[in-house]
């Protein structure tokens, strides 16, 4: 018996298959069985359309088994099965799809549709195996054929005996090598469980032989083992089903069948949509954050399936960064796969199924916000944090969408309050959104900063989170009202007696403040009289972008380039150190450098910002208390 040639392209092929295409080797199975399905779609189609054909169910299952001693791991179907003109074109010309002509030569009804189209799935199996033996007999026809291949260097195909119409794929495993354990894929549990994540959807049943253990008769504790044939997979997915027919429990029990997390969610979006991209989705709002969620090694991404085969286990394409925090699983008909079902085309397809899902997660997630509060609170606790990194990501092109999702502590109402509920509390004359930022609320509530605005009864949101201020310098303003830090400058309130207040136009004031300014050169940018402190003596206020908490976060981070806020030391002319200031000006240098040094330490203590020479601040103390 001749041995055929593969085409020296197709020759190029196998190799590239086999040892580039697939990330995985376990992948293989998930090809053949997917192969496998599309032969039975061929004949339940022709015994559909064809009144000379008997209809049998019960055939139309697929059968996996394995052999340990003999290394072998076979893949049987009651399919279409090939002739040996098709053994030869399907299977000696790589790429060459069968599935994809039975496509365009009949137009499949009854939901069922052809799941490969490319003709190299059936490749992988060179990946595992050192010889691949096809046994296929046709529909309609009396003799059977082998097709069988040790790889690139070619095939024979040969007439055999087979009883029944269908196609045995026999593979005979490698053995291990230093680097690859190939008894994995003749292990009857590892075999199961790449059938359960890559096939557990395939609309027929796949059998195998499981080993279970059983009581011996008359004893009451020795076991013995016993072989039975069950089916695998589920077959129908849960996506598939009527939602009005499922309950949350399904939903809950299917998120933890797949392994999305150890908690339960707190919420599920179930999308059935059949517009100008067909897709089924079930998508979940984990209630806890992944220990790994800041992580480099957390990897987000939905499970893609195609025909309720899994193509990725994280496809990335389908979430927006903001978003990642998103556990669940898409199938469609409609995407465009290429060569193999592991590389997928970044086709208009995939990109409007990630368009309608961003939607539909906002819209799951502002649902709850206005009818479930305390459900929301919960998850903005967890993720929070994520929704304002995409604010502040890429330059705040994602802040339209997420701006009505945030939250942030109020003075007012000791809660988390969103940007709404702020503004539709603002009196009428109030012209900003005041803030504060600082590690805690406890230390906000602290600072001499939120003097002025609390007094004149205006709310303010307290930012905690290292990332609260970045993202509101993206967001500038919401519904036209900008926001003011309680350390900005000028916070556009000054009271009346402040502003015609003339303690420090005085030219003797002035040459205080300068003369202090000097004392600090290189340290603020400015002494001035506070117009904001009523019962403190000192504290810092900033200009320009970069405001004193964002100083401190950015010169924490790994890549420290020591950036500094524009700091102002204002100082309470109504306070009695004010005298004590004026006095020293007056009288006593010395002791005037000494008091700006402290009332500056004094400022940064304040703010959480640490002392430049805490030697020198401790004897400044003694020299005081001397």
């Amino acid at each position: 018996m001749a041995k055929k040639k593969f085409k020296a392209e197709s020759k190029r092929l196998l190799d590239m298959m086999i040892n580039s295409i697939y990330t995985h080797k376990e992948i293989f199975l998930r090809e053949l069985i997917s192969n496998a399905s599309d032969a039975i779609d061929k004949i339940y189609y022709k015994e559909l359309t064809d009144d000379s054909l008997t209809f049998d169910k019960e055939k139309y299952y697929i059968k996996i088994s394995s052999d340990k001693e003999n290394r072998t791991l076979k893949v049987c179907d009651a399919g279409m099965g090939m002739t040996k003109e098709e053994l030869e074109n399907n299977l000696g010309i790589i790429a060459k799809s069968g599935s994809l002509a039975f496509k365009k030569e009949n137009e499949m009804k009854d939901g069922h549709d052809i799941i490969g189209q490319f003709g190299v799935g059936f490749y992988s199996a060179f990946m595992v195996s050192e010889v691949v033996t096809v046994v296929s007999k046709a529909l309609g026809s009396d003799e059977a054929y082998k097709w069988e291949s040790k790889g690139a260097e070619g095939y024979t195909i040969e007439q055999c005996e087979k009883d029944s119409v269908g196609t045995d794929i026999i593979l005979k495993i490698k053995e291990n090598t230093e680097d690859e354990k190939y008894d994995e894929f003749l292990d009857e549990y590892r075999l199961k469980a790449i059938i359960k994540k890559y096939s557990d959807f395939i609309r027929y049943p796949i059998r195998m032989n499981v080993t279970e253990s059983k009581l011996k008769e008359g004893t009451e504790d020795e076991y013995e083992d016993f072989t039975e044939e069950k089916t695998i997979n589920s077959m129908v997915p849960i996506w598939r089903k009527n939602k009005m027919e499922l309950k949350t429990e399904d939903y809950e029990n299917f998120y933890s069948d797949k392994r999305y997390g150890f908690d339960k969610p707190l919420k599920h979006i179930h999308i059935s949509a059949d517009g100008l991209v067909r897709y089924n989705a079930i998508l979940f709002i984990p209630e806890n954050i992944p220990f790994d969620y800041y992580s480099k090694e957390f990897e987000k991404g939905l499970e893609l399936y195609s025909n309720g085969v899994l193509i990725m286990n994280k496809c990335s394409d389908l979430l927006p960064d903001y978003f990642s925090f998103v556990k669940g699983m898409v199938d469609s008909e409609d995407l465009s796969l290429n060569i193999s079902r592991e590389m997928l085309q970044h086709d208009r397809q995939l990109k409007l199924i990630a368009k309608n899902i961003k939607t539909k997660i906002k819209n799951e997630l502002l649902s709850m916000l206005k009818h479930e509060r305390d459900e929301y609170d919960k998850f903005y606790e967890a993720f929070g944090r994520q929704l304002k990194y995409g604010v502040y990501d890429k330059f705040g092109s994602n802040k339209e969408m997420l701006q009505e999702l945030l939250m942030f502590y109020s003075s007012k109402e000791k809660k988390m309050v969103t940007l709404d509920e702020y503004i539709n509390r603002m009196p009428e004359e109030q012209k900003y959104i005041y803030y504060a930022a600082g590690e805690s609320v406890d230390r906000i509530e602290k600072l001499p900063q939120i003097e002025l605005v609390s007094d004149k009864g205006y709310e303010i949101l307290y930012f905690t989170d290292d990332i609260d201020e970045f993202a509101i310098k993206m967001l500038m303003k919401y519904k036209e009202k900008e926001f003011k830090s309680v350390s900005s400058g000028d916070l556009g309130i000054e009271s009346e007696e402040n502003k015609d207040d003339n303690k420090a136009e005085n030219k003797e004031d002035k040459e205080l403040f300068e003369k202090m300014k000097n004392i600090l050169t290189g340290k603020v940018k400015d002494v001035r009289v506070s117009k904001r402190l009523k019962n403190h003596p000192v504290c810092l206020a900033n200009e320009g972008e970069v405001s004193i908490e964002m100083e401190k976060i950015l010169n924490t981070m790994p890549n420290n380039q020591n950036i500094q806020a524009d700091k102002i030391l204002e100082i309470n002319v109504n306070h009695e150190v004010f005298k004590s200031l004026k006095e020293a000006y007056e009288k006593d240098e010395e002791k005037l450098n000494l008091y700006t040094s402290l009332l500056y330490d004094q400022a940064l203590l304040i703010e959480g910002l640490p002392i430049n020479d805490p030697v020198e601040f401790s004897n400044n103390i003694c020299k005081i208390m001397s």
